[in-house]
């Protein structure tokens, strides 16, 4: 990893810690002043780090985000997370995209968990860490 792709790993690094650490400033540090947001699932558009930060400081659930993986390079990066709102998981994918070292376009997944099939038991093996949950 080159020293340009390590100190944007640490930036999305930090913006996860200061998320869960309900740090707002340090979370919405890693956006460029005119970044935009948006929520497919939702078809919403958030235009600036200002709206951004905004949105977000409002929510009334606590929060808590686990990182499961951050890959990437040069100016597209994709993080991998469980952002827990009132106890209940959320899959979230956070695809980012920089420039100068700052992030100008994020799109953000959101997907609840299901359990897998009886079907599939044969198939399938837990992923590291996990257990596989039943229908």
């Amino acid at each position: 990893m080159d020293a340009a792709d390590s100190r944007t790993r640490a930036a999305i690094e930090e913006h996860w810690r200061a998320s869960e650490r309900g740090d707002g400033d340090a979370e919405h540090a890693v956006y460029a002043a005119d970044a935009i947001l948006d929520y497919p699932q939702s078809g919403e558009r958030f235009r600036g780090r200002a709206a951004i930060s905004a949105q977000r400081g409002g929510h009334p659930a606590d929060r808590h985000f686990t990182v499961h993986r951050i890959t990437g390079g040069g100016d597209l990066w994709v993080s991998e997370c469980v952002i827990t709102y009132d106890g209940v998981p959320t899959y979230s994918v956070s695809i980012m995209e920089f420039a100068d070292g700052q992030v100008v376009h994020e799109t953000q997944y959101f997907a609840d968990a299901f359990g897998a099939p009886e079907r599939r038991a044969a198939l399938a093996e837990p992923m590291p860490g996990r257990t596989i949950t039943g229908a």
